[in-house]
């Protein structure tokens, strides 16, 4: 493996257990972003959790690194992504229930404020362990079809599915089964929900349009990076 790439690997994995840990964290926040018109379902303004654009990246990073360094270390990255949201959850814990300063936060607005992480936490979970390994899995069948072309057909069409899957998991787990079972904040009604799944998702459809030039660029970046150090005479 060439320094270049190494480096690309590293950044790109980076980027993605960054971008995860970061999500899990601003999800406890729930944003309502106005919207131009009235839509169905949602009216006039779509309601998301606070972590969506983070946990898009993750989406970014996995679909570039399946494109550049194949399956088997996307499917690995997302793996290692998974023990990290372990390791963060024990983090958080161990700073909640350590003995707090008046120097610093309340301990106790700090607990309610982060506690509810939790909840976030079990959704994203299982949310992740299946949309992420769906959108390694789908992003190859459509490969195996397409060979190196159409890039944008296995970025949109891996990323909309398993966004898809992982918004409909994460909402119902996170805010509706994990409140009701951990016991941390309120589990939100089913009007509520349904609004949430159909807000987030909407936004996710517009990131995934939005993220494919990114993708189409850090592909030919990292190529051309990486062909450009191949080709380059020893000293």
């Amino acid at each position: 493996m060439t320094r270049s790439e190494h480096s690309s690997r590293l950044a790109l994995a980076a980027l993605f257990v960054t971008a995860l840990v970061t999500a899990q964290l601003l999800a406890v926040k729930i944003l309502a972003l106005p919207l131009p018109t009235d839509l169905p379902v949602v009216g006039g303004e779509i309601i998301v959790p606070a972590g969506v654009l983070a946990y898009a990246l993750t989406f970014v990073a996995t679909d570039c690194y399946a494109e550049l360094y194949g399956k088997r270390p996307a499917q690995l990255l997302v793996n290692v992504g998974f023990a990290m949201i372990f390791v963060m959850l024990g983090l958080l814990w161990l700073a909640i229930l350590a003995p707090g300063s008046p120097a610093g936060v309340d301990p106790d607005l700090f607990a309610q404020v982060l506690a509810p992480s939790t909840n976030v936490v079990l959704g994203g979970l299982l949310a992740y362990l299946v949309s992420q390994n769906w959108d390694v899995a789908v992003f190859h069948r459509i490969r195996e079809r397409t060979g190196e072309k159409l890039l944008w057909v296995r970025n949109i069409g891996s990323t909309v599915s398993s966004q898809a899957l992982d918004t409909v998991v994460f909402v119902v787990v996170a805010f509706s089964i994990a409140p009701a079972v951990v016991g941390f904040g309120t589990a939100l009604p089913a009007g509520e929900l349904v609004a949430l799944i159909v807000g987030q998702y909407l936004l996710k459809l517009l990131i995934a349009l939005v993220d494919t030039p990114v993708v189409y660029a850090v592909v030919g970046l990292v190529r051309s990076s990486e062909a450009g150090v191949r080709t380059t005479p020893a000293d």
